[in-house]
């Protein structure tokens, strides 16, 4: 019971501490897919209700790829499994329809938050990363067409390490990569299995609780769940250096 008491202090004063690095996911975290989700939608019949089923599918293989020693593009795997998903519900779907289907992955807006979370972050002194599982040159034209490019200090895609997140080698990669120890830190993201994977590589989390989004039960709780980014920046900041 001391070494558990001990433990829990010890977590306790690492999580009143600022991290030294902020780590961001994404779509759906920073990006907001609603144009996607209607274009999907329409690409698969009007069944706009299917575009759940299909971002999880689309994790699903980039995990397959990952545990099977493969690597291949993020938006390749989504169009083949949004081709997948249409045939298991009897629409047709061409290669060529597919692709054109996912074409607003790179151009999506923000969620109206992010802008001014990000800059008060900044300002507060904290070196901002962004950690995807999109391309190099998909999240720079993301970024550029989101404004949100002169927020980052560094922006870093699975691309370079050839394995998809929530691999624990990815984060491992990321933070040396960087030039920080793990538990230096910290993941922001609007999915479950990006911060299960930050946390048990040794990272510490901040979940966006964002519409249709849940931490996995089975993982460690991030130290900071909010509903929107702006209200994890105002945590964030109350933190000691």
């Amino acid at each position: 019971m001391k070494n558990d008491n001990q433990s829990a202090m010890q977590k306790e004063g690492v999580r009143a501490i600022r991290p030294k690095v902020l780590f961001f996911d994404v779509n759906e975290s920073l990006l907001d897919l609603g144009n996607l989700k209607k274009s999907i939608g329409k690409a698969l019949g009007g069944r706009e209700d299917l575009s759940p089923l299909w971002f999880t599918t689309m994790l699903q293989y980039s995990l397959v790829s990952t545990t099977a020693g493969q690597y291949i593009d993020f938006g390749a795997i989504g169009a083949a499994t949004l081709r997948m998903v249409a045939a298991n519900h009897d629409i047709q779907l061409t290669e060529r329809e597919a692709k054109e289907a996912l074409s607003p992955l790179r151009s999506l807006p923000s969620h109206p938050e992010v802008k001014e979370a990000l800059r008060n972050l900044r300002n507060a002194g904290y070196k901002l990363v962004s950690l995807t599982n999109s391309s190099n040159e998909g999240v720079a034209m993301q970024f550029e067409n989101a404004g949100l490019t002169d927020f980052f200090d560094e922006s870093l895609s699975i691309e370079d390490v050839g394995k998809y997140k929530p691999h624990s080698d990815v984060y491992d990669w990321a933070a040396k990569k960087i030039g920080v120890q793990p538990h230096e830190c910290l993941m922001i993201a609007a999915h479950g299995w990006d911060i299960a994977g930050a946390l048990w590589a040794g990272w510490r989390g901040a979940f966006i609780a964002r519409r249709g989004q849940q931490m996995y039960p089975l993982a460690p709780l991030p130290e900071i769940t909010e509903p929107d980014l702006l209200k994890i920046s105002e945590k964030l900041i109350t933190l000691k250096n």
